[in-house]
């Protein structure tokens, strides 16, 4: 398989966000800020990596019938660690993230994969396909984030950009926000890959 065009199916073709629609909890629910996409996308990145890296090296002595199992084991592995190192070494960001960060287990993306990919391919690709699906995703997040963080507090990465005139538009900052940032979002990727096509 070329790497390439599994690198970049991850973020461009096949983004979890903007093609595949999967995720969507923690996309609508913790992006009021581009801090808080950042570091959602890049914990989850982290735990898709990994896990792919070993699911993809245990594929062929994983028995059928308990490889959903052991694929949520693995998963919920990862995604303990990162939540440790994240109460460990980024106190602030694991208080914001709160549940979605326990949550990254049950997330769409990360099984979804787990189960087409890395079952079915090697370590290297699949850690490839990780990697581009990881940053596709801290992509999609980061970008609603700070489109949500702009128009609803007028600052970007906690600075101020649009002067102390602004009139911040609060909408943007609670939940209705989300699914209207997310629709123009979607709005604008379709219209992008039409022009590609």
């Amino acid at each position: 398989m070329n790497l390439g065009k599994i690198f970049k199916a991850g973020i461009i073709d096949d983004n979890p966000t903007f093609v595949q629609v999967i995720g969507m909890c923690p996309t609508l629910a913790v992006t009021t800020s581009a801090i808080n996409g950042l570091g959602m996308g890049l914990s989850t990145a982290a735990v898709l990596i990994c896990a792919n890296l070993v699911i993809s090296a245990l594929r062929k002595i994983i028995p059928d019938k308990v490889r959903i199992p052991v694929f949520i084991v693995v998963i919920a592995s990862f995604v303990t660690i990162v939540q440790m190192v994240l109460k460990a070494f980024v106190p602030a960001l694991d208080k914001a993230l709160g549940l979605y960060i326990p949550l990254i287990v049950v997330n769409c993306i990360i099984l979804a994969r787990a189960e087409s990919f890395a079952s079915k391919n090697g370590v290297v690709s699949s850690i490839v396909d990780g990697l581009g699906q990881g940053i596709g995703f801290t992509i999609a997040l980061f970008v609603l984030g700070a489109v949500r963080e702009i128009l609803g507090n007028g600052s970007i990465l906690n600075f101020a950009i649009l002067g102390s005139h602004y009139q911040p538009i609060l909408i943007f900052i609670l939940p209705p926000g989300a699914f209207l940032t997310l629709g123009f979002l979607f709005a604008g990727f379709n219209k992008l890959s039409k022009k590609k096509a």
